[in-house]
């Protein structure tokens, strides 16, 4: 997992003892690193509470602990969430009853808090009805996220949920057809009927969209590459493929 140190103080919570009263009061976190072979009584509790609302964790070694501060952190450091998750079936629910059909954005494992906040940016813009990211292994919703999304973050449903290829299989059983934008296909989005209800899979910085959830697809597209780069970043690679689907849907 890519960890950046672009969290201010005001983003973070550090100890043991101020995050479970974080997590008491019901502030929502966006990850929780742990340091490795921690141990201790409070920590027990901690990693208790933890597993009990299964919130999203990964283990680090010290030394990247200390990058994000120099307070004293107890070897545990939680970053706080600038938007508030929303239920998934509540929205595509909510889109079905205003006579729309559902656009929905998928965010496999996309790491980058520049790309989380350029794609919602974009996503609003083609008025996606809801941006969808796993609990671990993905990009923080922080300030600098929001400051890349020019906002949008504030207005975009957010869907943080803990199994994407439960995801997926409910999105379809729903009525919405699932494309996966990836280099490993020869079908472009171009030829590619993308009317109707959709959700839109865009995979992350180094390894792209997951193999399962490829396979679980109901379309793989890609977009042309004419030049001698083999591949775009997510974010400009999500927005083309996003105009396209605007296109279409607009003929």
């Amino acid at each position: 997992m890519t960890m950046t140190n672009s969290n201010t103080e005001a983003d973070l919570l550090c100890g043991i003892r101020p995050l479970l009263e974080a997590i008491e009061a019901g502030k929502e976190l966006d990850k929780i690193y742990i340091q490795k072979n921690l141990q201790g009584a409070l920590f027990k509790e901690l990693w208790g509470v933890i597993k009990e609302h299964k919130l999203p964790y990964t283990v680090v070694p010290k030394t990247r602990l200390d990058k994000f501060t120099r307070k004293n952190h107890q070897g545990v450091i939680a970053t706080i969430s600038v938007v508030q998750s929303v239920d998934l079936k509540e929205v595509v629910q909510a889109t079905w009853e205003k006579g729309e059909d559902p656009l929905i954005v998928i965010l496999d494992r996309v790491s980058d808090v520049r790309n989380l906040g350029a794609i919602a940016r974009t996503a609003d813009a083609v008025g996606a009805h809801a941006l969808v990211t796993t609990m671990r292994n993905s990009a923080a919703f922080n300030m600098d996220a929001m400051k890349a999304s020019a906002g949008a973050l504030n207005h975009l449903p957010v869907c943080k949920e803990s199994n994407l290829n439960e995801t997926v299989t409910w999105l379809q059983m729903s009525g919405i057809r699932v494309v996966s934008c990836s280099e490993k296909t020869d079908q472009l989005s171009y030829d590619t009927d993308l009317t109707g209800p959709l959700a839109l899979i865009m995979g992350s910085e180094d390894k792209g969209v997951a193999p399962e959830r490829l396979k679980a697809s109901d379309e793989v597209v890609k977009l042309p590459m004419l030049g001698k780069v083999g591949s775009l970043n997510v974010s400009v690679a999500a927005g083309a493929v996003l105009y396209e689907i605007v296109r279409q849907r607009n003929l």
